[in-house]
Formats: C-alpha cells, sequence, structure tokens
C-alpha cells in the first residue's frame, strides 16, 4: 500500500506466498461469512495487517491473511472465491485492472492515502519556482497522471479538459508556468540536479535520504484527483456490500491499526474515510477517464 503499489501492475516482490484454495468456491455465489472466516489477499505483510487481524478477533470475527508474490494475483484470487476480499491497492489501480481485465472488482472500505510530494535540490519553497521551469515526474500512466493533478493543484500547469486522469498531452503549454520531464520512477531522484523540482514517490525518498517532510507541495487528499489514491479493501460487486466485510473494513479506523500504520509509515500515511459510495463513483469516473486516454 505504499507508493511501491503505485508502479505497473506487473511489479512483483519476493514477499509471500503463491495462490492457495482459501475461500473454496465462487464468491459470486457464496456468502464471504458462511465458514466463519475472512479472508484477505495481501502483497507483503506488514504490522497494520496483524493489527487489523487482531481488533477483528476482539469483535469475534477470524481473518486470515492470504499472502501474494505480486500484484498481479489478488484481484483475480478475489473474483475466484479463493480470498473474500482484498486489501492491497488504490482506486487508480482497481480501475486500471477492471479496464483491461474486463473485471468488476468493486470498493468495500477506505484506508489511507501516501502523499506524493514534490522536492527539490535548488529551491527551499514552491514560490521560487520560475517559469519555464521543468519538473521530473514519473513516467508510467497511473503515477504521471498522479503527478500532473499535483502540479496542476500547484498552480504549475494547466490542462485543456477537465480529468482526474490525465496525461501528457492534456497540459496547456501556454497557460502552464512549468513544462515536465516524464522519466522512470527510480530517474526523479536522479534527475534532481537537473531540474527545478522532481515529483517522487515515497518508495524512493528513502533510498535517497529525503525527508518526506521536506516536499515543497504534496497532493490533497480531499481533492478527488488525489482520493483515487486511497488504498481499498475491495471485493467482488456481488459481494461488495457484504456487511461482515464492510465491518472488517472498518476495522482499519481503530486506534490500533491506525497507531502499527504510523509507526510502519513513519508518519507519512494520511488515514482519509471516504464514504463506500463515493469510493464507487470515483472507480468509475477514473475508469471512464482512463478509456479516453486510449481513444
Amino acid at each position: 500500500m505504499r507508493s511501491h503499489r503505485l508502479i505497473p501492475l506487473a511489479l512483483a516482490t519476493t514477499l509471500g506466498l503463491t495462490l492457495t484454495a482459501c475461500g473454496g468456491g465462487d464468491s459470486e455465489s457464496s456468502d464471504p461469512a458462511a465458514d466463519g472466516t475472512i479472508t484477505i489477499g495481501i502483497v507483503g505483510s506488514e504490522p497494520a495487517h496483524d493489527a487489523l487481524k487482531e481488533v477483528a478477533a476482539e469483535n469475534d470475527i477470524t481473518v486470515e491473511y492470504v499472502d501474494f508474490s505480486d500484484y498481479n494475483q489478488p484481484n483475480p484470487a478475489t473474483k475466484s472465491g479463493d480470498v473474500d476480499m482484498n486489501w492491497f491497492q488504490h482506486t487508480a489501480y482497481l480501475a486500471d485492472y477492471n479496464n483491461n481485465s474486463g473485471d468488476t472488482i468493486t470498493p468495500v472500505g477506505s484506508t489511507a492515502i501516501y502523499p506524493l510530494g514534490m522536492y527539490s535540490s535548488k529551491y527551499d519553497s514552491l514560490d521560487q519556482i520560475k517559469d519555464g521551469d521543468e519538473v521530473a515526474i514519473p513516467n508510467d500512466s497511473i503515477n504521471l497522471g498522479r503527478a500532473l493533478n499535483l502540479l496542476k493543484q500547484e498552480g504549475l500547469v494547466e490542462f485543456t479538459k477537465d480529468t482526474i486522469a490525465p496525461t501528457e498531452g492534456d497540459i496547456d503549454a501556454e497557460k502552464s508556468k512549468v513544462s515536465v520531464r516524464p522519466v522512470s520512477a527510480e530517474q526523479t531522484v536522479l534527475s534532481m540536479d537537473s531540474v527545478a523540482a522532481s515529483v517522487i514517490n515515497n518508495d524512493f525518498l528513502g533510498r535517497a535520504n529525503i525527508d518526506p517532510k521536506s516536499a515543497l507541495a504534496s497532493d490533497d487528499p480531499t481533492q478527488d484527483s488525489a482520493k483515487v489514491f486511497n488504498n481499498l479493501f475491495a471485493a467482488t460487486e456481488a459481494n461488495a456490500d457484504n456487511e461482515t466485510l464492510k465491518k472488517v473494513a472498518s476495522f482499519y479506523y481503530d486506534p490500533k491499526v491506525l497507531k502499527a500504520e504510523d509507526e510502519e509509515s513513519k508518519g507519512t500515511a494520511v488515514p482519509t474515510e471516504i464514504d463506500q459510495q463515493e469510493l464507487k463513483d470515483l472507480l468509475k469516473r477514473y475508469q471512464e477517464d482512463l478509456k479516453e486516454q486510449t481513444q
């Protein structure tokens, strides 16, 4: 659920187990709580997972995790019923997955946003950025759009149309203060010496000894363009409104879980409780905007 989960779908980790049949059957036609255990697909175990499992047990609900080895596995496993729901992705990732797969995996509940920041080795504040300056941004489609929304939020670029999934082609160059240099995500750090600023995924800040608090700007979790990066619990469309699944998802906001998340993220996670219907609406809009990019 960190920023490394914002990178393309093929990205894999060395953590996790292979797919196991723990749900037993097609979740489209069965009650996920019928066997007394809720199985959740994750990618890499974190302290917040253990904390949520503990809170669930205190509420007489058994939670078990299936730790997958890469990001391509939890959504298909949810669709097939091997897990009851998953907890590893944000709305933008899910929109891209649904568009590409034809599936209808649906949000159950929200968790937190890990703000994307803009950093500079040249300037100490945003108002020092000059007309015509260049900003490095990640070049993968999801992160590029998020970076562009951050620049628009700060008045550094303008778009030619209303979209929450912008591409480089949506930039109105004449009305924008800066130009952008799309580079691979890891190159955004290395590009800092040759540009005015770089938009850098949290994943790379620690490696470069960059303090997240030194960001010139970060995306605003209250904006729709940032809300789509709120990490989710998600299930099949048939199970997304199941009361037990929704209750388990709500345990994320228990103080024990929030404390574990804050410690693990070193204070960068921003818990952002978003209504399920709003999550569904944001998913639909983002999927539509992504489809427009290919037309």
